[in-house]
């Protein structure tokens, strides 16, 4: 079907979110094209100061308004524990569980040399430079137990320990292959109770 520019370049548009193919980019379009006017503007709106408004934090990198984020100027977390993630959506997974109470560091992705992702293009670096400063005692590697997730792992680990820091994996309660936004809140805590040194 011939559509009228402006549709078609909606469609496109959605077509760019993860997971949504032409029918439902052309669903979601449809969609919006019926909402009241007030509802389109309040919601192209959020769009556009949640992009303005959301930014990384200095220190640990999870996405906030603030910088420092909420979770590191608080003072009732603990210091000596730091647990690295690949994405924000990794820490706001474990958050839900209300059983880890300590800092967390966000890598922004995982070592992936088929994606032409090296360890250089992650977070590395500033992971390692927060331990020389703040007396860490233990990095919990929270990281998907995929090919991705393993290989970033085993080089953090092989980088940490000559710091004398305990490195610790969360258990494998998660289904090999899945990813930490997808899995429910005990099956995290568990994985968390269940971690061990490296």
């Amino acid at each position: 079907m011939i559509y009228p520019k402006s549709i078609a370049a909606l469609i496109e548009q959605f077509q760019k979110f993860p997971s949504v193919g032409p029918k439902s980019a052309q669903r979601m379009a449809f969609y919006l094209l019926r909402m009241p006017m007030a509802d389109v503007e309040n919601f192209a709106k959020a769009m556009i100061e949640a992009k303005k408004n959301t930014h990384a934090c200095e220190i640990c990198f999870n996405l906030s308004s603030q910088s420092p984020c909420e979770i590191c100027s608080s003072p009732q977390r603990d210091r000596s524990v730091i647990c690295v993630v690949a994405e924000t959506k990794d820490l706001i997974a474990i958050e839900k569980t209300n059983e880890y109470k300590g800092l967390y560091h966000v890598l922004q992705g995982l070592i992936s040399p088929m994606d032409g992702v090296g360890a250089d293009d992650i977070r590395i670096k500033e992971l390692l430079n927060r331990l020389t400063d703040e007396g860490v005692k233990e990095v919990i590697l929270a990281l998907s137990p995929s090919v991705e997730g393993e290989a970033t792992s085993l080089y953090l680990t092989k980088l940490i320990k000559p710091f004398g820091i305990k490195v610790s994996r969360i258990a494998f309660g998660l289904p090999v292959g899945a990813d930490l936004e997808y899995a429910d809140e005990i099956t995290i805590a568990k994985a968390l109770e269940g971690r061990h040194e490296i």
